[in-house]
């Protein structure tokens, strides 16, 4: 019997039913594949770190070490499992070039600002590893290139590489590609190539290279890497001018590049089940209410309430089980395309049970939802009474009825015509019609307002991440050029000849400089390094989401540094530098990405014999921020001279070419679902308006002006909704999405969005409404070749 009905109910309403399966295929396709976009992520992050062993701790360093102090740290550590020391000898982009020697194609990487760094294998761990996960050994003259500039370069194995600084040129044939977990992530400011250690000798002997070194560890037990950092970062002898990094952090840098992605599907999968449960919940009171007197008919002849009620939960189950298993396959096609980054950049994982266990629970969860909600909405089944359905043919008792006659009553005379004077009076009875039947057109408002909301929010994350502004979120100034001079022997003359240039420079309309200082701040076993920045923040634009720019004798905190020694706004704190104590107040917390999120800023004159500087420009008019920072990085070799666009660009590139995939499958499914939904509202309001819209008929409305209501009516509720939208995602999706991204520890807990204006409140908005209007227009193109007369029958 359940058979029957179900082939039946298909036949008998095929569009009412396809555009239900279509919105629940719909949404388990988008949880099926952010389930398994993530599981495979998270799963080939995993295998790269099996096949690289990368450090638990490492200590980036510019200038001389004591090579003994670090033996001495070490013995002293007994929870190391083993530590190196990795030479490394930096380049800028424009000193590489490349030749593809079978057709004569070349490049070169100037547009590159990452730091292209030239290293020898190492042995134990840190490895780089090729596509199959083993180690390569390069041969004299032979160079192992990362996946991350092959891609941008599109690079074969046999180009050649060629090296030119300082008036010497070494040439390299590309031999292979290296994944890196350590700096292959789209966070990392730094690549490594692989050469052998005899070529390295000559890359080291070049002048304008920049050398330094990694100090890497492997603990035996990798939750002590926090106590191990305090006791590395609490020694003075140890070297400490640069970044330090955790494997907490690596892994975290990892999964943000196509994280992102998943989070979006998982998102938009929420929305679009939610908005199949609307549409369950109305095509389900829209079936009782056509077949309640078969219904009162089947509890009639002596039918429980639990059998009639498990005959119509046949076809949802059904429909759910037939859209998890299109969604589901559908699900592999699209992961396949949306993963194929993570497939350049990490090995593929073996599967494992997590690998059908992941998609599958996810389908679990939608099917169980949708059968869950479908049996609630036909609980009404059990307070149909026989003689009220078989006689009124209504589903509502006796009291109610009587109710709802009353409550009608009160809405028509507080809506009367009589007081109407003039103007259009289809659009008048149309709004005067919605208002009466506000709970039946509930619908189209809801799923406007959640399609809204669908579209808006990756496209405001992708709009943010890809502004000139979002520089604040990153602990800097929101500035045109960024010049760097880090651990040089004349960083000050290097600083000073700049500043005092771009002062001469009529393209450059002001200049800020800071300090980079390394201080230490008594942590929970003793002193631990700190670095500070230190200059004039008068005029700095950086945001503070707790209290506000540092004064004299004060210091603002990064979030994460703020969290990790729990200090906030008015706290007092002591810096030591060698024998000297400072005594600083902290004036207020900012939101930073770069250097694992642990930077502080200190207000003071710029001091001299600083580890590192910084200098910021402004430009002037139209001049080209790209072009100065190549003049200047000519000028000044040991500086790194860059536009800042460009850099952030370039820093969050995958970030935002994910918020980017991702903002364009929302509005693609949030148009298609307006639509879809409208027509589907559409064909079952028609059909039972027909009494309403004979009587209008037979009153002396036109057909015209009849369905000009109906397309009036469902333009302000698609309205209403898409407005709703605008104003939640405005007002609270900026909190929402800051929330989850504090939760990642990236050292950002409040994000404000920066929006594309005519994209996010005029372009996006008037889509969705056309696509909900132009459903109207399909549905009641029909009614005027319709027999009028058919329609006061019912």
């Amino acid at each position: 019997m359940n058979l029957n009905y179900i082939r039946n109910d298909f036949l008998g309403n095929k569009g009412v039913s396809f555009a239900l399966l279509i919105v629940l295929v719909l949404s388990a396709f988008l949880m099926a594949t952010g389930a398994m976009v993530m599981e495979r992520l998270f799963g080939a992050v995993d295998q790269l770190f099996e096949e690289a062993r990368p450090s638990h701790f490492l200590q980036m360093h510019k200038g001389e070490y004591d090579l003994e102090a670090l033996e001495r740290f070490a013995s002293q550590h007994p929870e190391i499992e083993a530590w190196h020391v990795q030479q490394m000898v930096g380049f800028d982009g424009k000193t590489l070039r490349w030749e593809r020697p079978s057709d004569g194609e070349s490049g070169d990487l100037s547009q590159s600002l990452v730091d292209n760094l030239f290293v020898t294998p190492n042995r134990e761990f840190d490895l780089l590893v090729e596509k199959d996960g083993t180690v390569p050994e390069p041969a004299v003259g032979e160079v192992y290139v990362p996946v991350s500039v092959q891609q941008s370069q599109d690079l074969r194995i046999g180009d050649r590489l060629e090296l030119s600084s300082g008036g010497t040129v070494l040439e390299f044939q590309v031999a292979g590609f290296v994944r890196d977990a350590q700096m292959g992530a789209s966070l990392a400011e730094s690549t490594r190539f692989l050469v052998s250690e005899t070529d390295f000798t000559d890359v080291e002997a070049m002048d304008g290279g920049r050398p330094e070194i990694i100090v890497g560890y492997r603990l035996d037990d990798e939750s002590a890497v926090p106590d191990f950092q305090r006791a590395y970062e609490s020694d003075a002898a140890l070297p400490q001018q640069g970044q330090a990094v955790t494997i907490q952090i690596i892994r975290l840098v990892n999964a943000f590049s196509d994280g992102p992605v998943a989070l979006a599907l998982v998102f938009s999968s929420l929305l679009l089940i939610t908005i199949a449960l609307l549409n369950a919940r109305f095509v389900i009171r829209g079936t009782l209410e056509d077949e309640v007197r078969e219904i009162g008919a089947m509890k009639a002849i002596g039918l429980s309430d639990k059998a009639i009620m498990g005959l119509y939960m046949s076809k949802y189950r059904a429909l759910a089980l037939f859209a998890c298993l299109i969604g589901g396959l559908l699900a592999v096609v699209a992961t396949n395309l949306l993963t194929q980054s993570v497939q350049a950049n990490y090995p593929e994982a073996p599967p494992s049970p997590a690998t059908f266990l992941v998609p599958v629970g996810a389908l679990l969860v939608v099917y169980s939802v949708v059968v869950v909600i479908c049996r609630r909405v036909l609980g009404r089944i059990r307070k149909i009474e026989v003689v009220g359905s078989l006689v009124h043919g209504t589903t509502q008792s006796e009291k109610q009825t009587v109710r709802r006659a009353r409550r009608e009553a009160r809405t028509v005379r507080r809506t009367s015509l009589t007081t109407y004077r003039g103007g259009n009076v289809s659009r008048r009875l149309a709004v005067l019609d919605l208002r009466l039947e506000a709970g039946q057109w509930m619908l189209i408002p809801f799923v406007f307002f959640l399609a809204s909301v669908l579209m808006t929010l990756p496209l405001n994350l992708f709009t943010t991440f890809d502004s000139p502004r979002f520089v604040t979120y990153l602990g800097v100034p929101e500035t045109d050029v960024r010049a760097d001079v880090a651990f040089t022997d004349d960083a000050d003359a290097i600083r000073e000849a700049m500043v005092a240039d771009m002062a001469e420079d009529d393209r450059i309309s002001g200049t800020q400089t800071f300090a980079n200082v390394e201080y230490q701040i008594e942590g929970e076993v003793g002193w631990e390094g700190l670095g500070v920045e230190i200059g004039d923040y008068g005029s700095n634009s950086v945001r503070y989401v707790d209290g506000e720019r540092p004064a004299e004798g004060e210091i603002a905190m990064s979030l994460l540094n703020a969290e990790k020694y729990g200090l906030g706004t008015g706290d007092e704190l002591t810096l030591r530098r060698g024998e000297e104590l400072t005594t600083a107040v902290v004036s207020g917390v900012y939101q930073d990405l770069t250097s694992g999120g642990l930077t502080a800023k200190m207000q003071g004159e710029v001091p001299g014999g600083a580890d590192a500087y910084v200098v910021y420009a402004d430009t002037v008019g139209g001049a080209d921020a790209a072009a100065i920072a190549s003049e200047y990085g000519d000028r000044f070799q040991s500086a790194d001279v860059v536009p800042m666009r460009e850099y952030v660009r370039q820093t969050m590139a995958y970030v935002t070419d994910a918020f980017k995939r991702a903002a364009v499958l929302a509005f693609v499914f949030g148009v298609g679902v307006a639509l879809l939904i409208t027509c589907l509202f559409l064909k079952l309001r028609l059909a039972s308006d027909r009494p309403k819209m004979g009587m209008l008929a037979a009153i002396g409305f036109s057909t015209g002006e009849i369905i000009a209501q109906v397309r009036w009516k469902t333009l302000l509720a698609a309205g209403l909704g898409t407005g709703i939208g605008l104003a939640f995602a405005a007002v609270l999706g900026g909190p929402f999405v800051g929330a989850l991204i504090s939760m990642a520890g990236l050292g950002i807990s409040n994000l404000a969005f920066i929006p594309n204006p005519w994209l996010t409140y005029v372009a996006y908005p008037l889509v969705l409404i056309a696509a909900g209007y132009l459903g109207a227009l399909l549905l009641t193109a029909r009614l005027r070749g319709a027999d009028k007369s058919m329609w006061i029958r019912g």
